[in-house]
C-alpha cells in the first residue's frame, strides 16, 4: 500500500504530530507551533447544530427499482418504464431525542428517501405513521417544545405532552399509533414508511390524481413492548443502528416494496371529509395500494458525519410528474425544511456530496459560506443574459392550479367537516388492532399519563380522557381504570 506523506489541511508536510514544540522539556508552549493551533481550532468547530428533530438516526443507500408501470398516473422519468432504477439514501431517526437518545425512545421514526434521479434529486420525507398529531403548520414549534425538555427543570415532561394532546384532539389518532407497540419498533429494518402528506402526480396529458406514498417492508413489522424497549435502552441504545449496519454488512439487504394509493379530483370534492388532512388516513378498502417498486437497502456509508449527519431532506424537492396537495403541513413543510438546513449546513448544503444532484444543475445562485463548486467561475450570474446558453425548457412547466375559491381567510383547522377526530382512531383501535395491541396500547397509556403532575393535572387527565371515550368508550373505560379514576354517565356524555 501506497504510504502518504503526513500534512496540514493546507498541504503542508509536517512531522510533529504528537509533540507540542516548548521551551525546555518542562517550559511553556510556544504560540509559534501552529499545528497544535489548527488541530485545537477544528476539534472545536468539529460539531455542527443537531438537528432539532429528528436528531438521532441512521442512513444507508440503495437502490430503486420500478416494478409496475405507473405511468397513467405519472410523466416522472423514474417510473417511466417498469426496470428503471436510481440511487437513493435512506435515513432513519427518532423524532424528539436528542442525538445520544437511545434508539428504542417510544417516538415515531423518521423514514427519508432521496432518489438520485435524471430530472434532479427527489425527497420523500415521512415518517412511520401515515397520520401526524397536527394538521397545521403553525402549531409546529409549540407542538415540538412539548416533546423536549421542560424550560425549567430540563426534563421530559409528561405533563407538557398530555397538556397539549388533550387541547388537541386532531392528535388523537397519531397519539394511540405512537402509545401502541408500534411506537417502539424492533428496528428500522421492521417498520413501514409512509410519505404521510398527500401530493399529487401529473401524466403526460396534464392530468393530476392525489397520491399517498407507503412503503412496505418486505422484513415483515415487528415491534419492542414498552418492557422491551426499556431494557433495550440499557443493553444497547444504539439497537437500530447497529442491526441496520450488521444487516447490510451480512448482505441481508432490506427491502421495502414502494405503493401508493390514488384519489382523483372528484373523488376528493365527494369525500366525507377533508383528503387533504394529515391527521386522517384513506381507507385501503377504497383506495387500495397499487405497486409502484421496490427499495433495497446494501450500501453502508463510509463515514457518518459526512454522508449521513449532514444528509439534508426537503418535502419542496419534487420531481417533473409529481408535485404538491393544499394539504397545510405539506405547505408549511415546503418553507421550513430548506431553512433548517441553509441553518444548520450553510446555504450552500446542496454542494455537500450526499445532497449534491449527480447529474448537471443549472443556475445563477452564486457565492454564500462554504461555497465549493467553483462558484459558476466567469459565467453570468444573472438571468436573462446575452452570453450562456441556459434556456428554459417548456416541457417541464407544470399545468395551472385550479383553487376551490379566491378568498382568503383564517380558516379554523377543525372547520365544518374536518372536525371528526374520533371516527379514525376508534377504527384503528377496535377494528385493526389485535388484542394484545389493544392491552399493550391501554398499558402504555396509563403508564405514560401516570407522570402528568402539577395543579392541573385532573383537568388534563379528565380532558383527555373525553377523547379517548368519544374514540371509544372501552378505551376510555380501561385507561380511567388503570388510573384509578371513577367514572360515571356524566362523564362519558362529556
Amino acid at each position: 500500500m501506497e504510504k502518504k506523506k503526513l500534512t496540514t489541511a493546507s498541504g503542508i508536510p509536517y512531522t510533529e504530530n504528537e509533540n507540542t514544540m516548548s521551551a525546555g522539556q518542562r517550559g511553556p508552549l510556544l504560540l509559534q507551533d501552529f499545528i497544535l493551533h489548527e488541530k485545537m481550532a477544528h476539534f472545536n468547530r468539529e460539531r455542527i447544530p443537531e438537528r432539532v428533530v429528528h436528531a438521532k438516526g441512521a442512513g444507508a443507500y440503495g437502490t430503486f427499482t420500478v416494478t409496475s408501470d405507473i405511468t397513467q398516473y405519472t410523466k416522472a422519468k423514474l417510473f417511466g418504464k417498469i426496470g428503471n432504477s436510481c440511487k437513493l439514501f435512506i435515513r432513519f431517526s427518532t423524532v424528539g431525542g436528542e442525538k445520544g437518545s437511545a434508539d428504542t425512545e417510544r417516538d415515531p421514526r423518521g423514514f427519508a428517501v432521496k432518489f438520485y434521479t435524471e430530472d434532479g434529486n427527489w425527497d420523500l420525507v415521512g415518517n412511520n405513521t401515515p397520520v401526524f398529531f397536527i394538521k397545521d403548520p403553525k402549531k409546529f414549534s409549540d407542538f415540538i417544545h412539548t416533546q423536549k425538555r421542560d424550560p425549567k427543570t430540563n426534563l421530559k415532561s409528561p405533563t407538557m405532552m398530555w397538556d397539549f394532546w388533550s387541547l388537541n384532539p386532531e392528535s388523537l389518532h397519531q397519539v394511540l399509533i405512537l402509545m401502541s407497540d408500534r411506537g417502539t419498533p424492533y428496528s428500522y429494518r421492521h417498520l413501514h414508511g409512509f410519505g404521510s402528506h398527500t401530493f399529487s402526480m401529473i401524466n403526460a396529458e396534464n392530468e393530476k390524481v392525489w397520491v399517498k406514498f407507503h412503503f412496505i417492508t418486505k422484513q415483515g413489522i415487528k415491534n419492542f413492548t414498552a418492557q422491551e424497549a426499556n431494557e433495550m435502552k440499557g443493553i444497547d441504545p444504539d439497537h437500530a443502528q447497529r442491526d441496520l449496519v450488521e444487516a447490510i454488512e451480512k448482505k441481508e439487504f432490506p427491502k421495502w416494496d414502494l405503493k401508493i394509493q390514488v384519489m382523483t379530483n372528484e373523488q376528493a370534492q365527494t369525500f366525507p371529509f377533508n383528503p387533504f388532512d394529515l391527521s386522517k388516513v384513506w381507507p385501503h378498502a377504497d383506495f387500495p395500494l397499487i405497486e409502484a417498486g421496490t427499495m433495497e437497502l446494501n450500501q453502508v456509508p463510509k463515514n457518518y458525519f459526512a454522508e449521513v449527519e449532514q444528509a439534508a431532506f426537503a418535502p419542496a424537492h419534487v420531481v417533473d410528474g409529481i408535485s404538491y396537495s393544499p394539504d397545510k403541513m405539506l405547505q408549511g413543510r415546503l418553507l421550513s425544511y430548506p431553512d433548517a438546513h441553509r441553518y444548520r449546513l450553510g446555504t450552500n448544503f446542496e454542494q455537500i456530496p450526499v445532497n449534491k444532484c449527480p447529474y448537471m444543475t443549472n443556475n445563477y445562485e452564486r457565492d454564500g459560506l462554504m461555497r465549493v463548486d467553483g462558484n459558476g467561475e466567469d459565467s453570468p450570474n444573472y438571468f436573462p443574459n446575452s452570453f450562456d446558453t441556459i434556456v428554459v425548457d417548456e416541457s417541464y412547466k407544470q399545468p395551472a392550479m385550479q383553487l376551490e375559491n379566491n378568498i382568503a381567510d383564517w380558516y379554523d383547522r377543525n372547520g365544518k367537516g374536518d372536525n371528526d377526530h374520533y371516527t379514525q382512531p376508534g377504527i384503528l383501535f377496535r377494528k385493526t388492532m389485535s388484542d394484545e395491541d389493544r392491552k399493550n396500547t391501554v398499558s402504555n397509556i396509563i403508564g405514560a399519563m401516570s407522570g402528568i403532575a402539577g395543579e392541573k393535572k385532573n383537568d388534563i387527565i379528565n380532558r383527555q380522557l373525553c377523547h379517548f371515550f368519544r374514540a371509544d368508550i372501552g378505551l376510555g373505560m380501561a385507561i380511567a381504570q388503570g388510573l384509578g379514576i371513577s367514572i360515571d354517565e356524566k362523564m362519558m356524555k362529556h
